[in-house]
């Protein structure tokens, strides 16, 4: 199970955005990971984020750009990269992390404008942040949970001292 599998926004009672995860191993083949009904299922639109595809757009430049070129990258610790054409299949271990981002928006005249910039907003965050989890690989690769809970303590009062909120200090367990 993810740590962080939902993210809701209720700041605005008639908007909503919300992200499900679901980790799985595998190359991105589950038809269903999320369990959606056949009504869910014939609306949805899928996109495949390719961490080593070299793709750049308005948002890639917002939310950053890591410039490592994975078809030349490899990891010290693990001897996992590079990342050639086809890597999905080729690779082993490999894993799919599906989002399912659901985006409601019902605001006329700008409500479809608004919704697909959010997509793409979420789609270009979604390939910057697992980007640099593979490229970072050396860095976390053979933590236990304990530790990547103290990093993530350690992250989120870095951040809370930068936007001047006060840190919650939680208790970490194993």
């Amino acid at each position: 199970m993810p740590h962080y599998p939902v993210m809701k926004c209720p700041y605005f009672p008639r908007f909503q955005l919300t992200i499900e995860t679901v980790h799985t191993s595998g190359n991105g083949q589950s038809e269903n990971v999320h369990g959606l009904s056949e009504e869910q299922l014939a609306t949805r639109e899928v996109e495949y984020i390719d961490i080593a595809s070299t793709e750049t757009n308005y948002w890639s430049y917002l939310v950053g750009n890591n410039n490592v070129d994975f078809t030349k990258f490899k990891s010290e610790r693990t001897g996992r990269g590079p990342l050639l054409e086809g890597w999905q299949d080729r690779c082993d271990p490999v894993m799919t992390a599906y989002k399912l981002v659901t985006i409601d928006a019902p605001y006329w005249g700008f409500g479809y404008r608004l919704e697909q910039a959010l997509v793409a907003g979420e789609k270009a965050l979604f390939l910057e942040s697992h980007r640099n989890c593979f490229s970072w690989i050396d860095e976390w690769y053979g933590m236990t949970v304990q530790q990547v809970r103290e990093v993530e303590q350690q992250t989120q009062s870095a951040l809370n001292e930068k936007l001047g909120k006060p840190t919650l200090v939680t208790r970490i367990e194993g």
